[in-house]
Parts: C-alpha cells; structure tokens; sequence
C-alpha cells in the first residue's frame, strides 16, 4: 500500500478549536477552585498512616507554584518532578479531583491540547510517583507517533497527553499486538482543516486526523480506518 494511496484516501475530520496557550513555565496563577478531599476519605487514610492522594498531589502542586523543586522532592519522585516542572503551558487553576490515586488538575480559561486538559498525577502511599501533562508538540508527525506510541504501550493517559478523549476511546478499542500485523507509518499530507497522517498494515490502513498549529501546539482529534 503506497503513501500517495493512503493519502488520498484520508477522510477530513471536524477541526478543534484552540485558545493560545501562555508561553513555557509562565508564573502560575494560584488556584481558582480547590476541592476538598471527602472527610471519610482522610479519616480511614488517618487511621491506617498514610496520606490521602489529594492532600499529597495538593502539596506537590503548591510546590511547584513556588517553584519550590526542594520542597517538590519530598513528595514527588525524581522523573514526577521533572515533568511537572518541565509543563509548557500556564497552571491549571483548578483541582478536578481523585479518581482512586490518580488526582487531577485542570484547565477552565485556556484551552491546551489532548483531552487530559492539564495535570495527571498517580499517588503511590505518601509521593506522586508518575505526571501526566498536555503535551506542546510543533509537529503533526510528532503528535501522531505519540498517540502511537502510547496506545502501543497500552496507556491511555499517555495517549490523552496529546490526544483528544474521543480520538483515544476510538483507538484503544482494540488493543495493540506485538505479534499481529505490522504498522507502517506513511507520514502526513494537508487536509482542508489540518493534517491526515497514516499508517498502513497488511489489508489496510489507519488514519489520525491533527490539528492545531507550530505556537499552539497539535492534537489527534480524531482517527479512522480503511480496508483494501
């Protein structure tokens, strides 16, 4: 299956919408809203000795609003660190959550790209031990190998870093197979709204529809499928 084929072949997708993020490591604006852990939740996390994920995840992100990476490491593990302080767009400004360990910080005034829509953090006892963020990637082929990936290692917060929810819902339908059929990435051609980029395999081919810009950054907002 040739590029040139999968190229023509790809199918527009309705394109999204985008506010320009502020530039890298902007000041972070305090939060706006801040959500309580539920009162049972702390007192059964009291009796047995540990600390609640919110309360963890909660002082790791006022750390890292005062730039604080000593204060950071005594909650966060090294890699947690390094890529909550490494994020390239302002704060999120305000605290969405727990979700079991998994706590979430979310974006209500810009708009970034992927459906993770700001910071992902997984508490492990009384440290965040893994970040997940909303990507900034300048290139089409870049957000599209990232999904890739993700899905290939069959995590979908990953995924969502760079992704929109229903771009991701749509690919991990299936999950990914070593052994099965090989994908070859064709690369990416314009569409009216964006850009297509394909993968071929063995009876037919998968497409990721992008969009976005080089200063605000790329998505996958959505993805379809042909057969030969």
């Amino acid at each position: 299956m040739s590029a040139r084929w999968l190229r023509g072949a790809a199918a527009t997708a309705a394109t999204a919408a985008f506010l320009v993020p502020a530039s890298s490591l902007a000041a972070a604006p305090a939060l706006a809203h801040t959500a309580q852990a539920p009162a049972q939740a702390s007192d059964r996390a009291s009796a047995h000795g540990t600390t609640a994920p919110a309360a963890v995840a909660k002082k790791l992100f006022s750390a890292w609003l005062r730039a604080d990476r000593h204060a950071a490491s005594r909650v966060a593990t090294a890699g947690a660190v390094s890529t909550l302080f490494s994020y390239p767009f302002r704060a999120p400004d305000e605290f969405a959550g727990c979700s079991g360990n998994a706590c979430r910080f979310v974006h209500t005034s810009v708009r970034v790209p992927g459906g993770l829509d700001g910071v992902l953090m997984v508490v492990s006892g009384s440290k965040v031990t893994k970040v997940y963020e909303s990507r900034h990637l300048t290139k089409p082929s870049a957000a599209a190998k990232y999904l890739f990936d993700a899905w290939r290692a069959g995590d979908r917060n990953r995924g969502l870093e760079i992704a929109t929810t229903t771009a991701v819902k749509t690919l991990f339908r299936t999950k990914y197979d070593p052994k099965g059929v090989k994908y070859f990435f064709q690369g990416c051609s314009s569409e009216p709204k964006g850009y297509g980029c394909a993968y071929s395999y063995e009876g037919g081919g998968m497409f990721m529809h992008v969009r976005g810009a080089k200063s605000r950054g790329y998505e996958v907002t959505s993805i379809g499928y042909i057969a030969d």
